[in-house]
């Protein structure tokens, strides 16, 4: 293998601090959920209408902050959410010491999380483009897979360990102390970032602004199926999150620590994945690539639907996450390339927000449903319907057609 290629000194930053607070989301592996369970006493429905909520009301406050987004320098908004969600994190511990924690707050929390996870996705998107030369894309997107499936690997069983030796709320604490840590790093990054401003049209938020994501989205061949899938395939997949923790932790009777090990381990294959990207691409194409290990990863969630108590329910979960994550280690990298390769730079905030934003209200809208599909038919028949729908969306990618990229107006140009 030859050595490793350097993204520069801005880039290692922006790594670092991607690294850390991935290392603290990981360690906090489903933290709400585990509070409402074990100390809420929540039951399925409460704990689905919990990740559900969060995200529906978090993507609606986050719409407008998109086409903001656009118009800001990219750096100071990715350091005020990082203090946002710091902050808002911290809320949780401070009111379990004071014996004040409630199912409300777990609410409140998630939506201000949600809300300053979207506008941090987006306004991160813009500046990678804006930082890393085309030809770097895929393997900056690459490192930042594989740094995200190692705290896979490593951030749940400690976690779990956590848990089990110091209750689910301190994991919370070291989550918020990690995008504290992030907001250090990515001040940390040196240079004068331009500043974006409208050019022909008032300087002022637009309510037309508010579509312009999804315009651009809907208008592109390649971007539109590409869109639909992706959506689809992971609202589908979170849906079954909190229906499967519910089936582990409580019908089957799974400790903690169990319960993150059978996430922890098969995030190796996310590793892997994430490592043969950039190769396979080289030697088959994106496109090809693309459709290939989008169809793969949508074969495995079925399995779930088998688990069983003991180490032989363990395993099944191991087997069935290592190939999904492996596929899906290949896929997320070149997906995210492809993405920004088809949108333009002055597009990419108001894009990726869209995205985003679509993103989490299909999957609030999927896990609420789930949570009451659930209730009525078991956890194990909700988490067996879901795997038979996913097993649908490869089709969509086969709609992708690569087409030029559009000339458009893009309302925006650079000024320091």
């Amino acid at each position: 293998m030859g050595a490793r290629r350097s993204l520069g000194r801005n880039f290692g930053w922006l790594w670092a601090a991607y690294a850390v607070s991935t290392c603290g989301t990981w360690l906090a592996f489903d933290a709400f959920p585990l509070i409402a369970i074990l100390v809420l006493h929540a039951g399925p429905t409460q704990v689905s209408a919990l990740a559900a909520v969060g995200l529906a009301v978090g993507a609606a406050v986050a719409v407008p902050l998109g086409p903001w987004v656009e118009f800001r320098r990219k750096r100071p908004v990715m350091v005020g959410m990082d203090l946002a969600r710091f902050a808002a994190l911290l809320t949780i511990p401070a009111a379990f010491a004071l014996g004040l924690l409630s199912f409300v707050q777990l609410l409140v929390v998630s939506v201000v999380v949600a809300a300053a996870d979207l506008t941090f996705t987006a306004a991160s998107g813009a500046y990678l483009k804006s930082l890393v030369p085309r030809e770097d894309l895929l393997v900056a997107n690459g490192r930042f897979e594989s740094t995200n499936w190692t705290a896979s690997m490593v951030g749940p069983p400690l976690g779990g360990a956590a848990i089990g030796l110091l209750g689910p709320v301190m994991t919370v604490v070291a989550n918020a102390v990690s995008f504290l840590l992030s907001a250090v790093g990515i001040r940390a990054i040196g240079g004068e970032e331009p500043r974006p401003v409208r050019t022909g049209a008032p300087p002022r938020l637009r309510a037309g602004d508010l579509l312009d994501g999804w315009r651009y989205i809907l208008a592109d061949p390649a971007l539109r199926p590409l869109f639909f899938n992706t959506v689809l395939f992971n609202s589908l997949l979170m849906a079954t999150s909190p229906v499967l923790a519910v089936l582990m932790l409580g019908h089957l009777g799974f400790a903690p620590w169990q319960y993150g090990l059978a996430f922890a381990v098969p995030c190796v294959g996310g590793l892997i994945g994430s490592r043969l990207a950039r190769p396979l691409v080289a030697r088959f194409g994106q496109h090809k690539v693309l459709l290939t290990a989008g169809a793969l990863r949508a074969c495995w969630v079925p399995g779930l639907a088998f688990i069983r108590p003991g180490t032989a329910g363990l395993l099944l979960v191991i087997g069935v996450e290592l190939g999904l994550i492996t596929c899906c280690g290949v896929f997320n990298p070149v997906y995210a390339t492809y993405r920004l390769d088809r949108t333009p730079i002055d597009r990419v905030a108001r894009t990726l927000s869209a995205w985003s934003v679509t993103g989490k209200a299909a999957t609030a809208a999927m896990t609420g449903l789930w949570g009451l599909l659930a209730a009525v038919t078991g956890p194990r028949t909700a988490i067996a319907i879901a795997g038979l729908l996913i097993l649908g969306t490869p089709l969509l990618l086969l709609l992708i057609r690569e087409a030029p990229l559009k000339a458009v107006d893009p309302g925006v140009s650079c000024s320091t």
